[in-house]
């Protein structure tokens, strides 16, 4: 391995917190004056116990897979990115297989401590504990998806595309081994961060959910409107109404002592709907609330550790741009913001708003046809 710039020296040693989230890309924007890659995420496996039906990547599940790209080859790919910050590692469910665990993951893990990289895994902890224990020294963040008051949500919500019936009796096991698990990982340390999606199911039980992460001992709860896109395209869109509603009301209600993360809003400072910018004022004066910026794109980008290829996100709606087994990861990324054309249509950031403007998702969804560019934020 070569040496790195010393630009992460002590940053393992800086707590993430309300003031400091790697994964934001306005912190690397100021920091170099323009997007860099300084995040990267791999797609370890598409095996997954599970079958959500809001699963982005539900599409690409299989019962089945091949071997990933070689240990040493992951490696030499994040070697060569000179500012690397933040690695993710999410699937399916990274933790399926145990020797992918060992053989792949806690070598990642590894790599990413001795660099100064912080480090995240997307994962369900249904799985045995002793799958996510021997994490404990080297994971940053484990982030999990929770979107239940109970087992009953998580049957039908876990299992909706499953294709055959699942028993009742499974999926309770596997909701309380959850349960369990993330109480005894938080207890032994591990950060986790509990990602509740706004959407049409849970919009009005944002409260309950909220309550359940806290008692489980989570450090951060994430709040992401669900926007229908390849496997959830069938699920009904929720109104900006209604999700401005349900965020008012989680924040009239949450436990203010714990750190509430909200992402890809579709509210913006440059909109003159007065509604939007009561909110986002809110946002930015409440204790413990930060508001993230879509890495997307920004300063991270997907790669498939089957194929190489590299994606602006870890659903493939946009085709990959890239593939590491041909190129360096940095060159890619400078590629894609520098030249292509769906970038270009949501390449831009306000530094006073703090934003980085909508994502592609955003974008299409609600925004079809305006340039932000030529937008200017109401701060006032």
């Amino acid at each position: 391995m070569k040496k790195w710039p010393n630009e992460n020296k002590g940053a393992e040693d800086r707590l993430i917190s309300p003031a400091y989230d790697p994964w934001d890309p306005m912190q690397s924007l100021r920091q170099f004056g323009r997007h860099r890659l300084t995040s990267v995420e791999m797609t370890i496996t598409n095996l997954c116990n599970m079958r959500c039906e809001h699963c982005a990547v539900g599409d690409s599940l299989v019962m089945t897979e091949p071997e990933q790209l070689p240990l040493s080859m992951i490696l030499n790919m994040l070697d060569q990115v000179e500012h690397l910050q933040t690695i993710s590692i999410t699937g399916g469910e990274p933790t399926f297989r145990k020797r992918t665990v060992e053989e792949k993951i806690i070598p990642i893990l590894k790599y990413a401590k001795e660099r100064g990289v912080r480090s995240q895994i997307n994962s369900n902890l249904t799985l045995d504990y002793n799958r996510y224990e021997p994490l404990l020294p080297y994971l940053d963040v484990m982030h999990i998806s929770f979107n239940y008051t109970n087992e009953a949500d998580f049957h039908e919500v876990g299992f909706a595309r499953s294709g055959h019936p699942v028993k009742r009796e499974a999926t309770a096991r596997l909701y309380q081994a959850m349960m369990e698990n993330t109480r005894r990982l938080s207890e032994a340390g591990m950060f986790i961060s509990a990602e509740t999606m706004i959407n049409y199911r849970t919009h009005e039980k944002l409260q309950e959910i909220h309550q359940l992460i806290v008692e489980m001992g989570c450090q951060r709860h994430e709040v992401h409107p669900m926007y229908a896109a390849d496997f959830a395209e069938h699920l009904p869109v929720l109104s900006l109404d209604d999700m401005r509603r349900a965020i008012h009301h989680l924040l009239d209600t949450r436990d203010s002592s714990i750190w509430m993360l909200f992402g890809t809003l579709p509210f913006f400072a440059c909109n003159s709907d007065q509604e939007d910018i009561s909110l986002l004022r809110r946002l930015r004066k409440e204790p413990n609330v930060t508001v993230r910026n879509d890495p997307d794109g920004r300063n991270r980008v997907n790669v498939n550790l089957f194929t190489g290829d590299v994606f602006v996100t870890d659903f493939a709606a946009i085709p990959a741009f890239g593939n590491v087994q041909k190129d360096r990861l940095d060159d890619i990324f400078e590629k894609w913001q520098m030249e292509h054309p769906l970038n270009q249509t949501v390449n831009c950031y306000c530094d006073i708003a703090n934003c980085c403007g909508p994502n592609l998702l955003v974008a299409d969804m609600y925004y079809k046809d305006i340039d932000f560019k030529t937008r200017q934020a109401i701060t006032t």
